[in-house]
């Protein structure tokens, strides 16, 4: 076996292709290329940032996975994956952006020279980083039809090991000091890029705990931070104009370490806050609390999300959507794992390690309010939220 140096123990990863091979069979699919960076990273270790070209990861029914992609990056997947040098496949730069020929083709030839030509085949329909262009060739080349394998493997990510929520708790610690820095650099004057800098500084330059430091890892989502009406609008991001007083901003950041992520909100007002904005905190406030006291094991994704829309109910409040994700392991331009939602219809079944960014924001006509907890299911008793940042809506006079 390589020399590599591994975020987790090889047993971890064995135990992984366990679960993903016995979902593989109940979902009638004795071939897997799972394509998301995610996915690829949690089965055999891999992390570059070569997403933006075809690449993907071979579970077939017996032996270790294999890495496949551009010839450059898997040199990166030998550096960083457990599979020996014959599982670790790269294809030429010739394909990279051709017009004349597809990576796909040098991966279905692979399949074939294998041996795997005539296994049922998962491909996952449903993601960022598998192109219609791509299924359109692996189909010419097999003419069949393939299993959808959308989030098979993204949903064995769901309940984390311990080790995962060692780095969960570091990332935990990088997101507190980089709200800790935005209250203390945010002020009226100040150009919001240079905020950024110091949110991404922050970010970058880690934490420790008892004694011990840790670095961050770049975030799979920008600091999003829009100001004033613009905070109406989810997911803006900013621009080198000059912050404004009496406005409001949220923040919505994550720490993360080791490719693992615990995002969190706050919002802070500049000069003092309208009256239905404090309303809106103190409903807010009770639904999280309500939310969070719903987040045991045994119960639904939905629990959560009806504990807090009973509160806004209660309150007069209307919102739509969902209001939380799971996260954990993740690549840009997502942090989510894309599988349940904390939305009331949800019948997802909360289990300990379970993780989520539980996020019941409020964008109204022209403000917006996010103040959010990322949780983690405990075995007994409420959810834990893993970051400990005050939950209010910070002010400065």
């Amino acid at each position: 076996m390589p020399n590599v140096e591994l975020p987790f123990t090889r047993e971890e990863y064995a135990d992984r292709l366990v679960k993903t091979r016995r979902s593989m069979e109940a979902a009638g699919i004795e071939l897997l290329f799972s394509c998301d960076p995610s996915n690829m990273a949690w089965l055999t270790g891999y992390d570059g940032w070569s997403f933006y070209v075809h690449q993907g990861v071979l579970i077939a029914p017996t032996g270790d996975p294999v890495f496949w992609g551009r010839a450059m990056d898997a040199v990166g997947a030998s550096k960083t994956c457990y599979m020996d040098m014959d599982n670790i496949v790269g294809y030429p730069d010739d394909y990279v952006m051709s017009t004349e020929r597809h990576a796909m083709q040098h991966l279905a030839a692979l399949i074939k020279d294998r041996g795997w030509a005539n296994l049922n085949l998962g491909v996952e329909m449903e993601n960022y980083y598998y192109s219609a262009k791509a299924h359109q060739v692996l189909t010419t080349e097999f003419g069949a039809t393939f299993k959808d394998a959308t989030a098979l493997v993204n949903w064995q990510r769901a309940v984390k090991s311990d080790q995962e929520l060692v780095y969960m708790r570091r990332a935990a610690r990088i997101v507190e000091k980089m709200h800790a820095k935005i209250l203390d650099v945010f002020e009226p004057g100040k150009r919001k890029n240079e905020v950024v800098a110091d949110i991404y500084h922050t970010g970058m330059w880690g934490s420790e705990i008892d004694g011990v430091a840790f670095g961050g890892d770049y975030p799979a989502i920008c600091p999003l931070l829009p100001t004033g009406d613009e905070a109406a609008a989810a997911h803006l991001t900013w621009n080198d104009k000059p912050i404004p007083n009496n406005s409001g901003t949220f923040f919505e950041v994550a720490g993360c370490h080791r490719r693992y992520h615990v995002p969190l909100s706050r919002t802070i007002w500049l000069g003092k806050p309208p009256e239905d904005v404090k309303y809106a905190e103190a409903v807010v406030l009770e639904g999280i609390e309500a939310g969070i006291n719903a987040a045991v094991a045994g119960n639904t994704a939905g629990h959560v999300a009806q504990a807090f829309y009973d509160i806004l109910g209660k309150h007069g409040i209307e919102r739509e959507g969902r209001c939380g994700y799971p996260i954990g392991l993740s690549y840009p331009p997502d942090w989510g794992e894309r599988t349940f939602s904390i939305r009331p219809e949800d019948t997802t079944i909360l289990e300990p390690n379970m993780t989520f960014h539980f996020m019941p924001a409020l964008w109204m006509k022209d403000w917006g309010l996010e103040i959010t907890e990322t949780l983690r299911i405990r075995a007994n008793g409420v959810a834990e939220p893993l970051a400990d940042v005050p939950r209010k809506l910070f002010v400065k006079d």
